[in-house]
């Protein structure tokens, strides 16, 4: 009788522990999870600075590779204080908007250290603060993929005018709808794992708007416009796909399962993209070029990033090999045929390997592909979603661009002088040269 009085008394004192336990099972933060993350988010500005100031520094003249670097520096300094300030709120504020977070938290009202974000799994969180982070990389290095496709030519204060509208009106509404829980792409079903709608068509469909209101280079098919330094652009390539790595296995926000198919998938897309491209240079040009297996490993990144998490690696091979072929014809074919002057090709490889991509997505979740999808899976109801998805975003982004940049040449001109433009941006825009003779 002692001994059950005893045990008794030793539960009901565990209780209130036990109570604690539940609670903290509900709401449980990973420290694996959280230093991945941290990782992952560091990653993804190795991306921008200095591997994209560097991929696109190489390929343009040498007369105009600080203002390269310049631009994405900026931008991704401009785009972080505005994320804290509003952007974040826009985004991922709290809102029950289709369109937009609200304004619940602007200025990161109410975050604090102990603040927690969900995860994709039930009760599993990591500090807002750290989901803040790895999203704002995102939000700068969108902008930055821009600044190729009229890159020589824009004024500065033209650009950096501009990227605080768009970021605002397009990027910011845009991440809201694919990402947020109560977002319209979002609530339609569309599988978007790492910003194919968001980030590489957005930014093609910016790029295309841009390269064509500003016009094209002077002695454009007349003058030497080869890249200056292939071997720049092939270090920041190389840095591109490193840091993707924590562009798309970060997306998966947990360091699991889920993050190692997204991971495996990025090795395999990039490589079927850059031997697809490789190859077809051979058979067009009778040689393979750096420039060409450069532009396949970006195109292989680009279209993998929605479909790295619910595809197979396998597929992710075919994927990247049909989106670099549909790539080497926009640049190769397309453009020249069009007539406009998307100096780095940020429309030819971003935005159609972001639409190849986005739709390919639909296609190869399928389980019978390899992908996971379940034994209820549509592939072609998941296809016309996906489909659905890119044509908002092009709408979307599309119209606002050209709105914005009208409104930035009314307010202080889009483009530099023509003899600021044959002096090149280095000298005539920040009064300095990358190399000296």
């Amino acid at each position: 009788m002692k001994l059950k009085t005893l045990l008794t008394a030793c539960a009901m004192a565990l209780l209130p522990t036990l109570a604690l336990a539940q609670d903290a099972a509900a709401e449980t933060m990973d420290k694996g999870d959280v230093a991945w993350m941290m990782t992952a988010t560091v990653l993804v500005l190795f991306m921008i600075v200095p591997g994209l100031a560097l991929f696109y520094g190489g390929l343009v003249r040498s007369k105009n590779m600080l203002s390269v670097l310049m631009q994405c520096t900026l931008i991704t300094a401009m785009v972080m204080v505005i994320w804290v300030v509003y952007g974040y709120s826009f985004a991922f504020g709290g809102g029950t908007g289709a369109f937009w977070g609200g304004m619940g938290k602007l200025f990161l009202a109410g975050v604090t250290p102990d603040s927690m974000a969900a995860t994709f799994t039930d009760g599993v969180v990591i500090p807002e603060y750290l989901f803040i982070a790895f999203q704002m990389t995102f939000a700068a290095i969108t902008p930055a993929l821009i600044v190729g496709a009229f890159a020589e030519r824009i004024k500065f204060s033209a650009l950096l005018l501009f990227v605080l509208f768009w970021v605002t009106l397009v990027y910011f509404p845009i991440a809201h709808m694919v990402w947020d829980a109560n977002g319209l792409i979002f609530q339609m079903g569309a599988i978007d794992f790492a910003g194919g709608t968001v980030v590489h068509i957005n930014a093609g469909i910016a790029a295309l708007c841009g390269s064509i209101l500003i016009g094209k280079r002077v002695g454009l098919g007349r003058d030497n416009m080869a890249p200056h330094s292939m071997t720049l652009t092939m270090v920041g390539a190389a840095m591109l796909w490193v840091g993707w790595f924590g562009f798309n296995a970060g997306s998966n926000l947990e360091a699991n399962g889920g993050a190692t198919l997204a991971m495996i998938n990025t090795f395999t897309a990039t490589a079927g993209a850059i031997l697809a491209w490789c190859a077809i240079e051979g058979m067009t040009r009778g040689k393979a070029s750096m420039l060409g297996a450069a532009s396949g490993m970006v195109a292989g990144l680009v279209a993998v990033t929605p479909a790295c998490g619910t595809i197979g690696p396998v597929g992710a091979i075919v994927l990247g090999a049909i989106a670099s072929a549909c790539c080497y014809f926009f640049v190769a074919v397309v453009k020249n045929k069009a007539g406009y002057d998307d100096s780095l090709d940020v429309f030819g490889v971003h935005g159609i390997g972001g639409i190849i991509g986005a739709i390919g997505t639909g296609i190869f979740t399928a389980p019978g592909l390899g992908g996971t999808g379940g034994e209820d899976y549509s592939l072609t109801g998941q296809t016309f979603i996906q489909i659905e998805a890119v044509v908002i975003t092009i709408v979307w982004c599309g119209i606002a661009s050209l709105i914005l940049y009208k409104l930035v040449d009314l307010i202080v001109g889009l483009r530099v002088t023509e003899e600021e433009e044959r002096i090149g941006l280095d000298l005539s825009s920040h009064g300095e040269t990358a190399y000296h003779s």
